[in-house]
């Protein structure tokens, strides 16, 4: 079994800052990429920053600029440092990760969520 626990959430002003933290844990052979998804009220499920095994990133437009992904591949754990928060940026935010749990089984997986709620 494979678990991801995000931390870090909470709620800022606009304009503030916060870092998210998700560790996964249990039967990890290795891991691929590791990302960031968010989930606004009403809205669909977006990416928001994705990070590679051996560390390229990607961005959603709206978060450029303002948001670093990285990861620790020591502690199995990726981090998403979020800076000059908008009260657009207000959403559960997701960790995702894709984990050979054996040399020959890989599956998706996805933490539980941490809300991030940015006041105007």
């Amino acid at each position: 079994q494979v678990q991801l626990v995000e931390s870090g959430g909470g709620l800022v002003q606009a304009g503030g800052s916060l870092r998210l933290s998700c560790a996964a844990s249990g039967s990890i052979f290795t891991i691929n990429g590791m990302g960031w998804y968010r989930q606004a009220p009403g809205k669909q499920r977006e990416s928001v920053a994705r990070i590679a095994s051996v560390g390229s990133t990607n961005y959603a437009d709206s978060v450029k600029g303002r948001f670093t992904i990285s990861r620790d591949n020591a502690k199995n754990t990726v981090y998403l440092q979020m800076n000059g928060l908008k009260p657009e940026d207000t959403a559960v935010y997701y960790c995702n990760a894709n984990i050979w749990t054996s040399s020959t089984l890989k599956g998706d997986y996805w933490g539980k969520g941490t809300l991030v709620t940015v006041s105007s």
